[in-house]
């Protein structure tokens, strides 16, 4: 490890990039840290697919401006140049033309005529056609694919998105009858594939088709080349039941098969026996607006064996949380299956999870397979240390957080208990439950995936101020978890809204969900946010009592700011209680009238003052919302004969370097000209 090493790095608009280290590789065997190697190779050898799915000019577009961005013999120092580097490092960081976050169409700051008078210098762009008119028209024209995920409720979520997962004529209402048709048709109704994960549904001469992602399909240049690094990874797996987990997974890449993906998942979640894993696949589907198809990542990582302590504890204990859930017996599961957890250390991040990654990963998504065979549950402890570390000190907590004992409190519990809560979150959060019999488990529709994260969010608050985890040597005292409620509550009330821009509403599936705990919360602890004008106390202490007593907790003006204040944790917890039981039972009941009612009302509209407020201080700090990593190179160690024996790590690589090698090394689908 570097004595110079630094958690932060470059930093342009609204982003902050971050270094991770890969602390432990060193005491991995030498034919573990090869099967990382190939693994993470893996991880990226898919990274066009990705791109191709957030929008289907993607890879044209990224190709046009990296050539500008090498060739370009013009001022380099002018404010163009400056401003049009940021907007690619943009569309680097987003994976496309649609911010990561927001899915708005990012904004060029350069002018039309610069990026005219470069590509006519630039001349012949290999894999392009002239003229290139119609990517200049996409980049600069507002009406011309201006959201990548539109979740606006009345409209055609389909026609309106321009990720793609449908073809551009595809229709929400004739998607929705597609699948609807598919499922019935079920072989096992009771053992359901996920329908339309692995495919781009379009309409040729009139009829709806699937293209299928799979190997001499649809990305199959793609999936070719995971295939081969996988194949590697299988020559030096640590078990046997390892090297089935990736035969398995070659398989269904080679078919497309969706019971051979189930087949995958089941040897995946039963797959604890080494200390090196993996995902690699079509996993996630926040990017599609109906939340049926999957986009592409890939996870390189092994065991942090030290901190896994803590979540094999929660893991030994799920029957515990699922008997005294405090949601409807009907709805609990009798007997929970095959449930681990570990913490890992992260060594290489592709595709989705890359360069913004999740803190914590609970897979597989089928319902089913999680019911009959367990889940794996990971928080990435190396990434959570390096968005602590970058945080200490930059004074947002002191800006935001409405007095010094409050303060004290986070800084003393804060860190750990913010991976606490990911830990409860993922491993036993999206573990829990169970959904009725013959409930689909796409009955909530645009809804399903927002629900589903305030129901692990609510299972976490709800257990990380039980006594159990005190029971259970997982935190220190009884007042830590205190740090993670007002910590909470202030991002879902607050500074969540520096992300958004004004004028905007709440439509990202996981800012809607805090939205909808926080602000559920307020109301139902003697407030009302409907979208109109936020309830704030406007005394310079504690609010006055309501209803004989006081909320349990308050908007708070102080000093022309406005603060949380929480006056009652242990009545903020039976209620956060009470809302996990109603959204545990929209889940079950897949009551999609409910889940609309609820995200609409609380997790969508944004109190425009309060909002200006809130940006104006945090633009203050001079603070990026955003943060993202640069992954370390992982450099093989060849013998004479050409044989990889061994691997290290290096970190020095910057960014833009990175993402130009890796749209060299990685490129792997061709630049179809439409």
């Amino acid at each position: 490890m570097p004595d110079n090493f630094t958690y932060t790095d470059e930093r342009f608009a609204d982003i902050q990039m971050l270094r991770y280290r890969v602390e432990g590789f060193e005491t991995l065997t030498p034919r573990q840290r090869i099967l990382v190697y190939y693994l993470s190779q893996a991880a990226l050898a898919g990274r066009d697919i990705l791109w191709d799915q957030n929008g289907r000019f993607n890879l044209r577009i990224r190709r046009m401006l990296e050539t500008i961005y090498i060739n370009y013999e013009g001022d380099r120092l002018s404010d163009d140049f400056r401003a049009f580097t940021t907007y690619l490092k943009r569309v680097w960081f987003s994976n496309g033309i649609h911010h990561h976050y927001s899915t708005d169409k990012l904004q060029p700051a350069f002018s039309l005529d610069f990026l005219r008078q470069a590509l006519d210098q630039i001349g012949d762009i290999e894999g392009l056609e002239k003229p290139y008119d119609k990517f200049i028209d996409i980049i600069f024209n507002p009406e011309v694919m201006p959201k990548r995920v539109n979740q606006n409720e009345g409209e055609d979520l389909l026609l309106t998105s321009a990720s793609n997962y449908y073809g551009p004529d595809v229709t929400q209402a004739e998607a929705e009858d597609f699948y609807t048709r598919q499922k019935a048709c079920a072989g096992d109704p009771k053992r359901p594939v996920m329908y339309g994960m692995n495919s781009r549904l379009v309409k040729e001469d009139g009829q709806l088709r699937e293209l299928v992602w799979r190997s001499k399909g649809l990305y199959g240049q793609a999936i070719d080349k995971i295939i081969s690094w996988l194949q590697l990874a299988q020559s030096v797996a640590e078990n046997d039941r390892q090297a089935q987990v990736i035969s398995k997974l070659i398989e269904f890449y080679r078919t497309g098969d969706l019971s051979t993906f189930d087949a995958y998942t089941i040897l995946w979640v039963n797959d604890t026996g080494g200390d090196v894993d993996f995902t690699n696949g079509f996993t996630e589907v926040y990017g599609d607006p109906l939340g049926l198809k999957a986009s592409w990542e890939g996870f390189a990582n092994f065991k942090d064996k030290v901190a896994t302590a803590r979540t094999e504890a929660l893991a030994t204990n799920a029957q515990w949380f699922e008997d005294h859930s405090p949601v409807d017996s009907r709805f609990k599961k009798t007997s929970t299956q095959g449930v681990t957890a570990k913490v890992i250390v992260a060594a290489t991040l592709g595709g989705d999870l890359y360069p913004s990654s999740a803190i914590g990963i609970n897979l597989p998504n089928s319902n089913w397979v999680r019911a009959e065979h367990g889940s794996k549950s990971v928080t990435i402890g190396n990434l959570t240390d390096a968005y602590n570390k970058a945080a200490h000190g930059n004074g947002f907590l002191e800006e935001f957080v409405i007095d010094k004992e409050t303060l004290e409190l986070i800084n003393t519990y804060g860190d750990a208990c913010d991976d606490l809560h990911t830990d409860l979150h993922e491993c036993l959060g999206h573990g829990s439950g169970r959904l009725l019999e013959g409930i689909d488990p796409d009955a909530l529709k645009a809804y399903g995936s927002c629900i589903e994260e305030a129901r692990a969010d609510l299972f976490a608050l709800y257990y990380i101020a039980d006594p159990k985890l005190l029971e259970l040597g997982l935190v220190p005292d009884a007042e830590a978890y205190k740090s993670q409620y007002y910590t909470y509550l202030m991002n879902g009330l607050l500074t969540q809204l520096v992300r958004i821009e004004p004028g905007a509403v709440i439509e990202e599936a996981h800012m809607r969900n805090r939205a909808i705990i926080a602000r559920w919360l307020l109301d139902h602890a003697h407030g009302q946010v409907d979208g109109g004008p936020s309830p704030i106390e406007n005394s310079p202490t504690t609010p006055g009592p309501v209803d004989g007593g006081p909320s349990a907790v308050a908007l708070l003006r102080r000093r022309g700011k406005t603060y949380v204040q929480i006056n009652d944790y242990e009545r903020l917890r039976l209620l956060i209680g009470q809302l996990l039981a109603e959204v545990q039972r929209i889940k079950s009941e897949g009551d999609y009238a409910a889940a609309a009612r609820l995200v609409e009302t609380y997790g969508v509209s944004i109190d425009a003052t309060l909002h200006a407020e809130i940006r104006e201080r945090y633009q203050a700090l001079d603070l990026a919302p955003y943060k993202g990593f640069i992954n370390p190179e992982l450099l093989p160690i060849y013998d004479e004969a050409g044989n990889i024996v061994d691997v290290k790590v290096s970190y020095g690589e910057s960014y833009d370097h990175q993402m130009l090698r890796y749209s060299h090394d990685y490129a792997s689908l061709p630049l179809i000209n439409d």
